[in-house]
């Protein structure tokens, strides 16, 4: 090496060194550094924290051995202002050849760091070793990037989780005491059961955190060994799960006090309801007996008796709100309004069902009267023929019990004789003639 060439060395080298110190002591001042120190570790934190502190150790000592050769190097070039040959070859060995010895003890490498990753650099422990000053400073810089990666992710678990899962805990804690002002309470309601799941599963969660907080840290996909630090994030899988449990309680527990709120107006409703559906039924059951008394041939359907069943459990939701039981009440309640309400439509259907022989009957009887209107206001009420079928087909719907089937075969022969008639109004009266064919056997009516 030259004299230029040696100050430019020096001068980066320099740099270098006050770079790797001010690395070394922001290390030393990191609060995650701080907090593993005095932490009580398990699993995989306690594992790699123990290959970091490790290496940190050997940073030091690696940093010293660095800061001795440079100062042996500086001492050399601070000989002469133009340095002889003897100086340059000394300079040259010291900053290009293995001009740097590791103490003995300084050179037994961590076998492991960052998760099990193989150390940058492996192998048997040994009294000491000669590297060059770039070797050293690129063990070093890995050794670093590793210890970091350590500490940093330690230290973002742990600014992440616990105080998050303090807060819930706190939270649930609240939720707690509302649950049990409304009678929420373990092996009493399911929410009960969850409040102390969750309960158990926060504090758990909180300790595992404390003690082996990189095992909450999730990892980028193909992140490899020689990566830069960090590039994860916290894993809160556990936490988030939790927190949509205490939601899901919270809600449950609003509906029980909405259910304590409403709930005598609740009841009035489903009473209300279930009465009319009675009264429905009552309805029907007359009804089925005035078609079976009226309808000849006609299948009836039979009307169910009185909601029993729900009877009873409105009592039990009466007796529950009498007792302030709302966790009770609330499940329940909510069954008997759906079902009070499926109870109405299903007596409104059986009455709809009954009545469709009523129902058709009045059909014919209307269709009947309306198509005589229509014969009388075209001057044919005296026409002898339409008088008889219509006569025919009002015996029939009037009669009782009323053959259907019949009666609409009348009121149809009507309707066709009215037809023609209107038809022919100015055609020869030959109607009258036509209409007696077709009353007579093998005619068309």
């Amino acid at each position: 090496m030259d004299r230029e060439e040696v100050d430019r060395a020096l001068a980066r080298l320099g740099a270098e060194h006050e770079a790797i110190e001010t690395s070394l002591l922001a290390l030393q001042d990191h609060a995650g550094r701080r907090l593993l120190e005095g932490a009580e570790l398990s699993g995989t934190t306690k594992e790699r924290w123990a290959a970091a502190e490790q290496a940190i150790s050997l940073l030091w000592a690696h940093f010293d051995a660095y800061t001795g050769a440079l100062g042996s190097a500086r001492e050399i070039r601070a000989r002469r202002r133009s340095p002889g040959a003897t100086e340059l070859a000394e300079l040259t060995a010291l900053l290009r050849d293995h001009g740097v010895t590791i103490a003995p003890g300084a050179a037994a490498l961590p076998r492991t760091l960052a998760g099990g990753y193989p150390a940058s650099l492996t192998g048997p422990a040994r009294l000491s070793e000669s590297l060059k000053l770039d070797e050293l400073v690129e063990r070093m810089n890995r050794w670093y990037a590793e210890v970091i990666d350590v500490v940093a992710a330690a230290d973002s678990v742990w600014s992440a989780l616990p105080a998050r899962i303090d807060m819930l805990a706190a939270e649930l804690q609240r939720t707690r005491s509302l649950a049990h002002s409304v009678g929420v309470r373990s092996g009493e309601h399911p929410a009960g059961d969850d409040l102390e799941r969750i309960t158990a599963e926060l504090a758990s969660l909180r300790d595992e955190v404390v003690r082996d907080p990189l095992a909450f840290w999730s990892r980028p996909a193909g992140r490899s060994p020689g990566a830069a630090p960090g590039g994860g994030t916290p894993d809160t899988a556990r936490y988030d799960a939790a927190a949509r449990g205490v939601e899901d309680v919270r809600r449950e527990i609003d509906a029980v006090l909405h259910v304590r709120q409403d709930a005598e107006e609740r009841l009035i409703r489903v009473r209300d309801v279930l009465s009319r559906a009675d009264r429905t039924l009552g309805e029907a059951r007359r009804a089925r007996g005035e078609v079976l008394a009226k309808i000849a041939a006609s299948e009836v359907p039979a009307v169910s008796g009185p909601p029993t069943a729900l009877n009873e459990q409105l009592a039990n939701a009466v007796e529950f709100r009498r007792r302030a039981q709302w966790h009770r009440l609330s499940p329940l309640l909510e069954s008997l309004e759906q079902r009070a309400e499926e109870e109405l439509l299903r007596a409104r259907e059986s009455l709809t069902a009954v009545t469709a022989p009523l129902a058709v009957r009045a059909e014919l009887r209307g269709r009947l009267d309306a198509y005589k209107a229509k014969v009388a206001r075209h001057g044919f009420a005296e026409d002898r023929i339409l008088m008889e079928r219509y006569d025919a087909a009002r015996r029939l719907l009037w009669s009782a019990p009323c053959d259907l089937i019949a009666a609409e075969q009348a009121v149809l022969r009507y309707q066709r004789a009215t037809a023609e008639v209107l038809a022919g109004q100015g055609a020869p009266p030959s109607h009258a003639r036509r209409a007696e064919r077709d009353d007579r056997p093998g005619g068309t009516a």
